[in-house]
Formats: structure tokens, C-alpha cells, sequence
């Protein structure tokens, strides 16, 4: 795996979310993280899925690794981009989540509840989904069965 560092990371929000990506992509890039916003560009009410779908595809189509969404609660943003068949979006809310969402479920999209955690409980997801592996193994028949066909 890259290191966090050296990423390139499709990163999308609605309103509720906008403040933590603009902090995301702020302190993240200092770091050499590469972003590219899917938008929104404002805390003005907006519709979740209008930057969710963009963002997921991008990731589907392998132009992106991986991806970052984040809404107020997470689960909009979160069913949004499952409903694409290459994305395995977790919604995560603690660092634990995160390592087991890579480690077992392979993981591409990093789900945030922006209005249910800090600044600094987002950061050290950030940190903790990126740089954990998938372990694969017996885990690998269970991601198999997610797409449905």
C-alpha cells in the first residue's frame, strides 16, 4: 500500500460535510496528499448525491484508488455511493472502524459523519483507513459476494 502521503483520493461532501473536507484537503495536502473535489464548494444547502455519484465513479472507473464522502450523518453520501458495483463505502465514526473496514472488507471509500465526530477523530480515521492492508484470505469470498450481478 502507498503510503497516506503519497495518495491520490477522490473526496466529495454535501453542505453538512463541506467545513471537514476544505480541512481534509487543507492539512492532508500539506502532507503531499492529492485531492480531487467532486464538490460541494459551499455550506448552501445542497443534494448529497450530486457530488456523491461523480466522486463514486471516478473511483469505479480506476481513475481514483480510493475515495472520501462525508455528510452530516454519513449515511446519505454512504448509500449513494454503494449503489455503484466497484465501491465498498464504509461509514466510519471511530479509528477501529476504519482498520477493520479495510482489513476485512477492502474498503475504497471512506465514509465520515461529519456532524458526530471531531476534527481530530476524522484525522486519525483518515489516518488509520489508509494505512492499513487488506488482510484478504477468507475474506476474499466474502467480498466476492457483494456485487450483485
Amino acid at each position: 500500500m502507498k503510503q497516506l502521503s503519497e495518495q491520490k483520493i477522490a473526496i466529495c461532501s454535501d453542505h453538512a460535510g463541506f467545513e471537514l473536507k476544505e480541512k481534509i484537503m487543507n492539512d492532508f495536502g500539506a502532507i503531499g496528499v492529492q485531492f480531487k473535489d467532486f464538490g460541494t464548494n459551499s455550506t448552501a444547502s445542497c443534494d448529497y448525491a450530486d457530488f456523491a455519484h461523480p466522486m463514486a465513479a471516478a473511483v469505479e472507473s480506476g481513475e481514483f484508488e480510493y475515495g472520501i464522502s462525508i455528510c452530516g450523518s454519513g449515511n446519505g453520501i454512504t448509500m449513494t455511493v454503494n449503489k455503484h458495483q466497484g465501491i465498498r463505502a464504509a461509514l466510519c465514526w471511530k479509528p477501529e472502524i476504519a482498520v477493520l473496514a479495510r482489513q476485512h472488507n477492502n474498503a475504497n471509500v471512506l465514509s465520515m459523519p461529519a456532524r458526530f465526530i471531531t476534527e481530530e477523530e476524522a484525522f486519525q480515521i483518515i489516518e488509520d483507513f489508509f494505512n492499513t492492508d487488506f488482510e484478504g484470505g477468507r475474506h476474499e469470498a466474502r467480498i466476492a459476494k457483494i456485487p450483485v450481478c
